[in-house]
């Protein structure tokens, strides 16, 4: 117990030292997790939505894949980017292997589709109601997508927080298409990965701590503005 309680220590310690090493990870890490959860659920929500008020004949195979898609091993994801923008890759040219920017697109693709299947889970329970309610009313398409979206606020919420929490916890995708290289695209997942493999555990204790505050930080933020107590 005793290392767990220094690493606890170590993470005040990490703050208030200022260390702009320490705070670049930081804020690096945010600013990858926000990115791709914004991205993603600016493409998510509306296509899950979609999926669920709209019938199509291959309606249950979509589903199904989705599904598949939500439980994506990170590892492929960044396999995956890897070699797609890596110098052989047909994004090569663009030079994006062990970039933030590569780390920004695995964790959208990450994250995409588990956005997407939680909204189009809900929409699927609350949607057509909704739907047949503002019909009702006389609200066009507009109208009708309008108030989905005010209606399912928390269930989109939930999506966006889960997400979110996905996005900045992950490690594998981010490792490699990033490459953890210091100053660059070293982020907190990969800055605890290492410490822990060199036996540093009081670091990686505290860089976790660290994580664990910021992730409760940004949800409880989003609770207060979006459902608003």
């Amino acid at each position: 117990m005793g290392y767990i309680m220094e690493g606890v220590k170590e993470a005040f310690n990490l703050l208030l030292s200022l260390d702009r090493e320490i705070y670049s990870i930081i804020l690096l890490s945010i600013f990858v997790s926000f990115t791709s959860t914004i991205i993603s659920a600016v493409i998510g929500t509306p296509i899950g939505l979609f999926l669920a008020l709209k019938k199509f004949k291959l309606k249950k195979m979509v589903t199904r894949l989705l599904y598949t898609f939500m439980s994506l091993p990170p590892v492929v994801v960044g396999l995956f980017v890897a070699i797609i923008i890596s110098r052989r890759g047909p994004l090569g040219h663009l030079g994006l292997l062990f970039t933030p920017s590569a780390m920004i697109i695995a964790q959208t693709l990450l994250i995409t589709p588990i956005i997407m299947g939680i909204t189009f889970n809900n929409a699927k329970e609350q949607g057509q109601e909704i739907r047949q309610i503002c019909m009702t009313l006389g609200g066009n398409r507009w109208d009708t997508l309008i108030l989905l979206i005010k209606e399912m606020r928390i269930s989109i919420l939930i999506a966006i927080v889960t997400g979110f929490g996905r996005a900045i916890s992950e490690v594998g995708a981010v490792m490699l298409v990033g490459g953890n290289i210091l100053g660059h695209t070293r982020v907190m997942t990969t800055f605890i990965a290492m410490n822990n493999s060199m036996g540093n555990y009081s670091m990686s204790i505290a860089m976790g701590t660290v994580l664990l505050v910021i992730s409760f930080i940004v949800n409880s933020i989003l609770y207060k503005y979006v459902v608003g107590d």
